[in-house]
């Protein structure tokens, strides 16, 4: 059986810049760092950077964290955020994600043009998502946030329309709803549309739709709580059937290799390198 992973698959820039901030705060500062959320959707790399000493907290836990240091992960947070940070004394890691920083300026540039018109910006995302909830809160007035295009209902039709994304969402995704939205409005000149997915994480849509159709089965690597996961998992499983998606080596279940030569193995773009070298090293051991 012949096994091999995606040169493509893996960490994507603002994960590879935010945990080496991390690495290095842990190394310099000699003690524990604190992580506002889980530094990667990864369960197996959170574990691995635990050990090193960082510790993930929630908002509720920053008040009992004055005189520390709080990292705040590639996703990004709202103002709100650094402002209490500051009010309690918190030294704070900035390793928001340079992508998401430019994001969330166009966020707030999106309200102050729909103010002057009357219009709402809307944003395509996964709610409660920790990106979404950092864009949403740049400014104090209410953003629509759609994932779907039953969510369409949300928007009033009758004002203009400010369409920007999340920046690990699909690209078909994007551009159909902004169809549907100009089919809606009253005119085209109603709706502006401002795509912020980041190209780095959507051409690997193309890229894995390639490398899937190579292999008789393959293994999606992601933890669980990764959007982009989903999203690269579905553009696998739409290529190739005999795609399976696991967190870890140890889900890995021998029928799925019945009647196999070639296995592929890819991941997200919170899906470390070490780990997919794992599961590939378990799939030679146990079932060639």
């Amino acid at each position: 059986m012949y096994v091999e992973i995606d040169k493509n698959s893996g960490f994507c820039f603002g994960v590879v810049r935010a945990i080496s901030k991390a690495e290095a705060a842990l190394g310099e500062l000699g003690g524990e760092v604190y992580s506002l959320g889980d530094i990667v959707h990864n369960r197996m790399e959170v574990q691995r950077l635990e050990s090193l000493g960082l510790r993930t907290v929630t908002h509720d836990d920053m008040a009992s964290l004055a005189g520390r240091d709080l990292f705040i992960r590639a996703h990004g947070e709202p103002p709100t955020t650094f402002r209490r940070a500051e009010e309690l004394g918190i030294r704070v890691i900035d390793a928001t994600c340079p992508v998401v920083a430019q994001l969330q300026r166009k966020v707030v540039a999106a309200h102050e043009q729909m103010k002057a018109v009357g219009g709402q910006v809307v944003i395509l995302g996964k709610r409660g998502h920790a990106e979404v909830v950092g864009l949403a809160g740049q400014v104090e007035e209410p953003t629509i946030v759609v994932e779907r295009e039953e969510d369409l209902q949300q928007i009033d039709f009758t004002r203009p329309v400010f369409f920007l994304s999340q920046t690990t969402q699909s690209l078909a995704l994007f551009w159909s709803l902004a169809e549907r939205m100009k089919e809606r409005l009253q005119s085209e000149d109603m709706l502006t549309v401002d795509d912020t997915i980041c190209r780095r994480v959507s051409n690997r849509e193309k890229a894995l739709s390639e490398f899937v159709t190579r292999f008789d089965v393959v293994i999606f690597v992601c933890g669980k709580k990764s959007s982009n996961g989903r999203v690269l998992f579905n553009v696998c499983r739409k290529n190739n059937e005999r795609c399976y998606n696991i967190e870890e080596e140890s889900e890995l279940q021998a029928e799925w290799f019945d009647n196999c030569q070639r296995v592929g193995i890819c991941g997200a773009t919170s899906t470390p390198a070490w780990l997919m070298t794992r599961v590939a090293d378990a799939i030679r051991e146990r079932f060639i």
